[in-house]
């Protein structure tokens, strides 16, 4: 039985004092909330946020990581920081770092195959551009998107593993797909999945919705059979936006 998960990624924005006092508000006011709950703010509150969540049922996640342990890189974030101030989740291959950083397939699924070996759970994003909508490349932009991602990634880690789709032209502009429309890719995801794994695999997968999520469509995209979560950009930002998305069954 697949759980709902609804996963707040913060972006950049707040101070460590400021997410200091949204995370403590998210405790109070998602501290019964019967859905997997992940929050993921900039990196400099993130050991900060550690000590709000520390022994909640909310999961400390990061916007990214670097696809290394250590070593000469500079100004990127290893797995072993991460999981060293408490991180349990990853979200990678969000299409603003595909799109506005230039990261392929290939380094998002070295990120993932890390995340991975390093007991950490990835979100990995997918998802197309309007003008690929339009063209017809939806499916091919996606399924290629999803069999890179996954490469090498082998059956028995997949349920450590949640996809989060994303539609490009939908991300923090007040547009989101309509709950039929992102219910179909969401199929079309478990149909790659099928082929890459198993139907099992496919049905088990937690699938999650991301693109101008908000209190008032929640609930009716939660409803669709293949969307199994959210993931929540600008209205992750204010705990009277994130948690009735939260608590969308409430």
């Amino acid at each position: 039985m697949r759980k709902y998960y609804i996963a707040g990624n913060w972006k950049m924005h707040k101070t460590v004092s400021e997410s200091v006092t949204l995370a403590k508000s998210l405790v109070s006011e998602l501290g019964s909330c019967g859905e997997r709950v992940m929050i993921a703010p900039a990196f400099t509150a993130l050991a900060a946020v550690a000590e709000v969540v520390k022994g909640t049922s909310i999961i400390l996640g990061a916007q990214n990581m670097g696809p290394d342990l250590q070593g000469a890189h500079t100004g990127e974030i290893s797995p072993l920081m991460l999981k060293d101030i408490g991180v349990k989740a990853v979200i990678l291959g969000h299409s603003e770092r595909r799109h506005s950083y230039g990261e392929s397939d290939a380094l998002i699924n070295k990120k993932v195959l890390l995340a991975l070996a390093q007991a950490l759970e990835p979100i990995l994003c997918v998802g197309e551009t309007l003008e690929e909508r339009e063209g017809g490349k939806l499916e091919s932009v996606v399924g290629t998107q999803l069999r890179e991602g996954l490469k090498g990634v082998a059956a028995t880690v997949l349920d450590k593993v949640t996809i989060a789709y994303e539609p490009v032209w939908a991300i923090g502009t007040g547009k989101t797909a309509t709950p039929e429309d992102a219910d179909a890719v969401h199929a079309y995801i478990r149909t790659v999945l099928a082929g890459l794994y198993s139907e099992a695999a496919a049905k088990s997968m937690c699938i999650q919705y991301g693109g101008s999520v908000k209190a008032e469509n929640a609930a009716e995209l939660m409803a669709k059979p293949n969307i199994d979560g959210a993931l929540v950009g600008g209205a992750a930002l204010k705990v009277e936006t994130f948690g009735p998305i939260a608590q969308f069954r409430s």
